[in-house]
């Protein structure tokens, strides 16, 4: 349904998957595991992965913080594309690596879960592609927020939770578990 008629393919998306980023995430390793296992079945199907990286004040461009986890490779051949806001999309060059690749529908896994996957999935669905989150493949930290304590758990949730069936004019937002991801 994406408003890229012109644009017949897939990506998947994976959002500062970064040793930093995901240090003391919740269900770390099962979600790493997870996304690995999305990126064989991506690469196994001839869909493009796009990596993404973040740096800013706090995470410092080449330390070993901001480095994507050791579990994870990226291939010489797939795009990184290094970002300083919550969007991939602001300030960088992912929306012309996704034209490049003709891409019109984004498969997004990856870190955090309210911040740079809930920006980046939403900039993506207002641009016009059709976006699907991997429900069991993003995670995200506990955080207090005036006086509300806010478990990762409950963030993954209402996470899922936004983007289901999420529709706009010529596009559609959906979540599925890893199990039901077709490449």
């Amino acid at each position: 349904m994406t408003t890229f008629t012109d644009r017949p393919n897939t990506a998947l998306l994976v959002i500062d998957v970064q040793n930093e980023v995901v240090e003391n995430a919740f269900n770390r390793d099962a979600v790493v595991a997870n996304i690995k296992t999305a990126v064989e079945r991506a690469r196994g199907a001839g869909v493009a992965v796009v990596w993404v990286q973040h740096s800013d004040a706090g995470l410092m461009l080449e330390s070993e913080g901001w480095q994507i986890v050791p579990e994870l490779e990226p291939l010489p051949t797939e795009p990184i594309v290094r970002k300083n806001y919550k969007s991939s999309f602001i300030e960088t060059n992912l929306d012309s690596v996704l034209e490049h690749l003709g891409v019109s529908k984004l498969i997004i896994c990856g870190a955090e879960s309210n911040h740079c996957v809930r920006h980046t999935s939403h900039s993506a669905f207002e641009r016009g592609y059709d976006v699907t989150l991997i429900s069991d493949a993003h995670t995200s930290n506990s955080y207090e927020w005036a006086g509300h304590k806010i478990s990762a758990e409950q963030v993954i949730d209402e996470q899922n939770d936004n983007l289901t069936n999420y529709e706009m004019p010529g596009r559609l937002a959906t979540v599925q578990p890893l199990a039901e991801i077709n490449f």
